[in-house]
């Protein structure tokens, strides 16, 4: 492959991963969720069990300092509270409220909508096969937001 193939596919796969979250996070405000993307690649650690600020950090890439302010943020809007951590009395475990999971709930029909779009355009076959390449080469993330 030449340098400006690559190059191409790079900028392709960046901007479909791009227009994905914005219609994952359009369709959840649609949904009536207020919020950002970095709020769903919070929820992707903290379902099912919780994580403690340190996990999350790690999980999003970012400072401890920031994770505590993005948690912060979604106990103020009802998406999450921290709770006592079950094995370390120092750490609070912070886990989704029933409004977390239903903003979930409502990602997970965003993303079915988004990915209904590219069915639409390229089959139920090739998404499938897309998503089977695309796992094979990235298999385990990171999912990391944009900030």
């Amino acid at each position: 492959m030449q340098n400006s193939e690559a190059l191409a596919l790079t900028a392709v796969l960046l901007a479909a991963a791009g227009d994905l979250t914005r219609r994952i996070n359009d369709g959840v405000e649609a949904r009536g969720f207020d919020g950002r993307p970095a709020f769903g690649f919070a929820f992707t650690r903290l379902a099912p069990d919780g994580a403690t600020v340190t996990e999350l950090a790690a999980h999003l890439g970012v400072t401890k300092q920031a994770a505590s302010q993005l948690v912060d943020e979604l106990v103020r809007k009802g998406y999450v509270e921290r709770r006592a951590h079950p094995v370390d009395a120092r750490a609070r475990l912070v886990v989704l409220t029933e409004r977390g999971w239903e903003c979930t709930r409502a990602a997970e029909a965003a993303a079915a909508d988004a990915v209904g779009a590219w069915v639409e355009i390229l089959g139920e076959a090739e998404v499938r096969a897309l998503c089977d390449r695309l796992a094979r080469i990235a298999p385990y993330g990171p999912l990391r937001p944009t900030w």
